[in-house]
């Protein structure tokens, strides 16, 4: 029987699939019971056809987690394009961010929570290309962020400021993600009888504390720099 060639767009349909059916065998047999003969079983395929589609089990993990960064970032984008001023783009960036790891539970997981494979575990093998394109997939949501909050600033940010929004995404981060994890992993249960009901709660304290710091930060005298032949030996 001749084999079927398929369009660009059906691919990209079967390709959608695999990784659909993937992450859900991740999420119920853990990434080290992930298996591609598993993935073929769920699939009612063999599992040499998956290979068709991806070049191994590694590429497959690799592109999953390349489709929930992006996703990520196009939901910042859609919650931020209508905001007309950087603290209202601040706030829908924090909510959205909130609202992705809660909604979306399993793929922020993967991407955020759980112990698997990062970039550097990957350097030097086969795929280590396409991992660089799954850590410059993750490092732009960080860049648009931080592009975001750079915005609130009064002044273009110096060498010592960006120092200072770094640490400050670093902060927010770590405030939303100790939250959705809490949520997801049903820690948070045993210490609140809804924890869900936090959630405006949690939004407001960031933004309070991160709208506070930025305050700080616009405060701080510019460092400007002195040209050369002014300077002492």
């Amino acid at each position: 029987m001749p084999k079927v060639h398929r369009s660009p767009e059906e691919i990209d349909v079967v390709r959608e699939t695999i990784m659909n059916h993937a992450l859900d065998l991740i999420v119920t047999d853990g990434y080290d019971g992930f298996s591609m003969r598993k993935l073929g079983t769920r699939l009612s395929i063999a599992a040499k056809t998956i290979y068709n589609y991806f070049h191994s089990q590694d590429d497959l993990y690799l592109h999953l987690l390349i489709k929930g960064f992006e996703q990520l970032l196009d939901s910042f984008k859609r919650a931020t394009d209508t905001c007309d001023t950087p603290p209202k783009r601040l706030e829908a960036i924090i909510r959205t961010y909130v609202d992705f790891g809660l909604s979306q539970a399993n793929f922020y997981n993967l991407l955020f929570t759980w112990h698997v494979p990062k970039y550097n575990d990957y350097i030097g093998t086969p795929v280590e290309e396409t991992a660089e394109k799954q850590l410059a997939s993750a490092l732009e949501c960080v860049v648009f962020f931080m592009d975001i909050l750079a915005a609130c600033l009064d002044n273009p940010p110096d060498t010592r400021t960006e120092e200072l929004l770094r640490q400050e995404f670093i902060i927010i981060w770590s405030q939303m993600h100790g939250y959705v994890a809490g949520i997801n992993n049903t820690l948070l249960q045993y210490l609140h009888g809804a924890p869900l009901t936090l959630k405006e709660e949690i939004i407001k304290r960031t933004l309070e504390n991160t709208r506070q710091r930025i305050d700080l930060i616009n405060s701080r005298p510019i460092l400007k720099t002195v040209p050369e032949d002014k300077r002492h030996p």
